[in-house]
């Protein structure tokens, strides 16, 4: 059967809900009824961060998931357009990694002359104006990627990834792409009389790829602050003749202060004057909309503007269409801004705790990657061995954990072999490795759960999410401390005596709770975080970490060590302390996920139990509360080391778990 037909049926509640939600679509935006004779209403879409979800389709979980795909969104664009006065459709990157159908089409089809990219293919049947590079554009290398660019039916910019080394002056910069285009559109306006319109589009990409893949980009590229090359090139555009100017930013929302190369620059990029609206991305997260934002200086998380422009973040993996409505007017020869509403619009919403679809899928996108999609339902689906036991993530933020212990086993058993030959070989082995999918903002039923029995390649894809390549760093047992000390900020402070209190810091990501095998510890919770997001010592005299021994014994502080990890923490990813790519001494041309399957094949039959090599240190008469998948709650008993009770629901479709420490 075709997956077209096979994937999970839209309900006929859902088919209502959406059908009520497309009759409430044909209204004309409050713009475009009011627009007068030389006023005009534009709608800009803006769709971020798809990571290859073209299917609503969890190649994880091997079953379709109504919270996510291009061809859903696509569904909701017909009818958006159909409010707007006129409209533009642009992508903000992060569209060629992210699932196994990505993973497929780099490393079993590859991308042959002529070929064109399944996400490619529905981009260009839903007539994308101008898109800009995400940080995973560069995951499976330069070559592939312009490969995978060149089946684009619309121009791709980005203003600060550059050949080579910076020259003084940005506009001087040897780019890769078009720091900017200018699409020339015919728009009309309130008196149904037709305008040349100059949109002005620019593009920005993370700095820090040249640290995440060091391994593509080193001695072939390099990157420039967000903002200053922003300063640079808008005059350009400006003098170019663009009337509305557009900033495709694939960077979030931080209110920390302005720095340089700045991961999440977009609050700053629209101070930059000129910018006349800026789409943002990169963080997974929803811009408008309520906690995410709250309570940072120039950010109105209501209206949904940015230093008092208007701003928007469209979720993630198609989740929501970000919409920015403008009305213009003609000033003379050219158009200003007048007005301006914001808005990110899902494709579903959750009912009684159970995700329902506001719309159905849009047939030609699915028709349009079908074929990859069955290749690669048949790819994920290929055994490479079998494991004795489930290995699931459910508890790993809580006690040492099966899926990440066999990733830790893999990469322990490869870095052994690949440096038994080498200076290092007489060092211990160590490894360090995290939860990927652990809940959190992926929802409810973002964990990973294998069962006892056959492994597939979806399921090493489950277990590592992402394309990683090996690398191993030599430290000293006072940074291999120190690494501790940082992963420890995934939890709050619980005093002596506290009851049920919220035991994770959703500010700090569970990709980087990184567990150390090797070695055992205890994590004492009674004591604040020694570090902060950002790897600063603000409790410098704290000591989370407790009774951290190396074969049954007070670990040396001087002693040396290879930590087997990813190119991703060993290049500085994360702000970890003192853990920077001048430790590396190892550096793979192997994706973890690769090792991992090796590994398994190797073995053959695996044993992945945990093996309780950390803990948390007893807190006098406290208790937490944590939430995860309400699948975890079966599993309570086979959890060892700790005491874990049900503790009722959780908001948004968890289940609620009262740690007893």
């Amino acid at each position: 059967m075709s997956s077209i037909l096979a994937l999970h049926p839209i309900t006929r509640r859902s088919l209502l809900s959406g059908a009520a939600a497309a009759s409430a679509l044909i209204l004309l935006h409050p713009f475009a009824a009011r627009a007068s004779a030389n006023q005009a209403h534009l709608r800009i879409m803006e769709t971020t961060d798809i990571h290859v979800h073209v299917f609503p389709y969890d190649y994880y979980g091997d079953k379709p998931n109504d919270t996510l795909g291009l061809a859903r969104t696509a569904s909701i664009i017909d009818a958006v357009r159909a409010e707007a006065g006129n409209s533009f459709l642009v992508d903000n990157g992060d569209f060629l990694q992210g699932n196994p159908m990505g993973d497929y089409m780099a490393y079993q089809h590859g991308m042959k002359d002529g070929d064109v990219h399944p996400v490619i293919k529905a981009m260009n049947v839903l007539g994308y104006e101008a898109g800009t590079l995400g940080n995973h554009e560069f995951n499976y290398g330069l070559d592939y990627m312009f490969k995978v660019l060149a089946g684009a039916n619309f121009p791709y910019v980005c203003a600060n990834l550059t050949k080579g080394q910076l020259a003084s002056d940005p506009k001087n910069d040897e780019l890769f792409f078009k720091p900017y285009t200018i699409v020339e559109k015919t728009i009309t306006d309130g008196s149904g009389a037709a305008s040349e319109l100059k949109i002005g589009i620019i593009g920005f990409v993370p700095p820090q790829i040249m640290l995440w893949d060091i391994k593509n980009l080193e001695g072939k590229a390099q990157t420039r602050d967000i903002v200053e090359a922003a300063k640079a090139w808008i005059p350009a555009m400006k003098e170019d003749g663009a009337d509305i100017i557009i900033a495709l930013s694939h960077s979030g929302i931080d209110g920390s202060g302005q720095s340089e190369r700045m991961e999440n620059a977009s609050l700053y990029l629209a101070g930059v004057e000129g910018i006349d609206a800026v789409f943002t991305g990169h963080q997974h997260l929803v811009f408008p909309g309520p906690k995410s934002f709250d309570g940072i200086e120039g950010v109105d998380p209501v209206k949904g503007t940015l230093l008092g422009k208007p701003a928007v973040m469209g979720g993630f993996w198609g989740s929501h269409l970000g919409l920015i409505d403008l009305l213009i007017e003609k000033d003379g020869k050219s158009w200003k801004i007048v007005d301006f509403t914001t808005e990110a619009r899902p494709i579903y919403h959750r009912e009684d705790k159970k995700v329902v679809a506001d719309v159905p899928d849009r047939a030609d996108i699915l028709s349009a990657a079908n074929a990859e999609h069955e290749a690669t339902l048949a790819y994920i689906r290929t055994p490479v061995g079998k494991t004795t036991a489930p290995l699931y993530s459910y508890f790993a933020l809580v006690a040492d954990d099966p899926s990440v212990q066999i990733v830790s086993n893999a990469q322990t058993w490869y870095i052994r072999d690949m440096l038994k030959d080498t200076e290092y070989k007489d060092l211990p082995v160590l490894s360090a490795a995290a939860p990927f999918k652990a809940g959190g903002r992926g929802g409810a039923d973002y964990y990973t759960d294998v069962p006892a029995g056959d492994i597939a390649i979806k399921n090493v894809a489950d277990l590592y999410l992402y394309p990683n390549t090996v690398q191993a760093v030599v430290i000293t047992g006072a940074q291999v401390k120190n690494w501790l000390e940082m992963s420890a900020g995934m939890f709050n402070t619980v005093a002596p005596g506290a009851k049920d209190v919220a035991l994770l810091n959703t500010a700090f990501p569970s990709y980087n709770f990184d567990v150390i095998d090797g070695v055992t510890y205890q994590i004492d919770l009674s004591q604040p975080a020694k570090y902060d997001g950002d790897g600063n010592a603000v409790n410098p005299g704290s000591n989370r970490i407790q009774n951290l021994s190396f074969e049954g014994k007070p670990i040396d502080p001087a002693q040396k060590f290879v930590v087997a990890s990813n190119n991703y923490r060993a290049g500085g990813g994360g702000k970890f302390p003192e853990i920077t790519s001048d430790k590396v001494v190892f550096a793979a041309p192997d994706t973890n996920r690769d090792v991992i399957v090796r590994y398994i094949i190797a073995e053959g039959t695996i044993n992945p139990s945990a093996d309780g090599n950390w803990s948390f240190a007893p807190v006098k008469d406290a208790t937490a509360v944590f939430d995860s998948g309400p699948k975890a709650r079966g599993l309570i008993a086979d959890v060892k080391g700790v005491k874990i009770e049900d503790a009722g629901d959780g908001a948004d479709g968890f289940a609620k778990f009262r740690l007893v420490l």
